[in-house]
């Protein structure tokens, strides 16, 4: 370890000690997303372990939306030191907020990283479907989508999250996103699920979960599905395709990077 590694760990180290350090246990992992990949159920899974604490709520949100509250704010939503052996969160915008990376190397460069990718047309879906449940859509999901293609032509394909724009089509580059993390934080420290395969046997997805934060196997009384969403119709087929298209180039990027094809373009 260099001078300058050495300095900024003894920093992050006064930080946590004012931020209640002395009290409360800061996270050990954070669920960083994706938006509609099955992060609230993992999360459930997670939690409902005996050795694995979590937040006051699921979602804090505090490397996106309430930086500003400070780091006493955060810390005030943990468990007591030593309740837990291990500790965590989820923030399912965390992976596509551009801020958020930075804001975590600067506070937990040895928190352990999870990612749920779902196929990003089916993601893209599920998010516009859960917006009209919650606020009502008076667009089609077609029309959102040609809203966001100008949008993000006009700026460059530049996606910033405070620009009021949803990101149906943007939040499914993950390629992008995990290259902003990565440049952060080492491989090692960030598991990779695939969606579809933990839908189907949520149990294997656990396994993996559970050994990569070096805890035992282990099973919740039963697999339920937490926030399933659910479409109220099925997905044009012209726009599935048409999907497909645009996410194709990405996709393959995205498996370059991982070493693994999740085969979405086949589906």
């Amino acid at each position: 370890m260099d001078d300058l590694d050495r300095r900024a760990r003894q920093k992050i180290k006064r930080r946590l000690k004012r931020g209640n350090m002395d009290t409360r246990q800061p996270p050990d992992f954070i669920i960083i997303g994706a938006q509609k990949g099955g992060t609230t159920s993992l999360y459930r899974y997670l939690t409902e372990q005996p050795a694995v604490g979590g937040a006051t709520k699921k979602e804090v949100h505090y490397f996106d939306r309430n930086f500003d509250k400070g780091l006493g704010w955060y810390l005030a939503h943990f468990p007591k030191r030593d309740e837990f052996e291990v500790v965590g969160e989820s923030g399912p915008s965390y992976l596509f907020h551009p801020d958020v990376p930075g804001r975590v190397r600067e506070l937990l460069p040895e928190a352990k990283l999870i990612v749920l990718l779902r196929n990003p047309v089916d993601r893209a879906y599920s998010q516009y479907q859960m917006r009209t449940r919650r606020q009502g859509e008076a667009d089609t999901f077609e029309g959102a989508i040609a809203e966001e293609l100008e949008h993000l032509r006009l700026a460059g394909d530049v996606a910033r999250p405070q620009s009021g724009v949803h990101f149906q089509l943007a939040r499914g580059i993950y390629v992008d996103q995990l290259k902003r993390w990565l440049r952060l934080f080492p491989r090692q420290q960030m598991l990779v699920l695939q969606s579809e395969p933990f839908f189907a046997r949520p149990e294997a997805g656990l396994d993996r979960a559970l050994a990569f934060l070096d805890l035992p196997a282990w099973r919740p009384a039963q697999f339920e599905i937490h926030n399933p969403g659910g479409f109220y119709g099925e997905m044009q087929p012209e726009t599935r395709q048409r999907l497909a298209a645009y996410y194709a180039p990405h996709n393959r990027r995205l498996y370059d990077l991982l070493g693994t094809d999740f085969e979405w373009d086949e589906a």
